[in-house]
């Protein structure tokens, strides 16, 4: 899966940071271009990891395939 991502290199540090528009929050930095890249990657994946949650008994859970 692919997602867009936003670099923006730091004028007095030359760090990078770097976020993904569609996912609130999901933002990441790095040394370099290179860094921040593989950063955001990594925050990405956790970001879309899900929580684990409590069922009250007797209730389904099912999964859904979107696209």
């Amino acid at each position: 899966m692919k997602w867009r991502v936003v670099l923006e290199a730091d004028a007095e540090t030359g760090d990078w940071s770097v976020w993904c528009p569609e996912l609130p929050g999901c933002v990441s930095a790095g040394e370099t271009e290179e860094e921040a890249l593989d950063n955001i990657r990594e925050a990405i994946a956790l970001y879309l990891e899900p929580d684990p949650i409590e069922l009250k008994s007797g209730t389904i859970l099912r999964e859904v395939s979107v696209g």
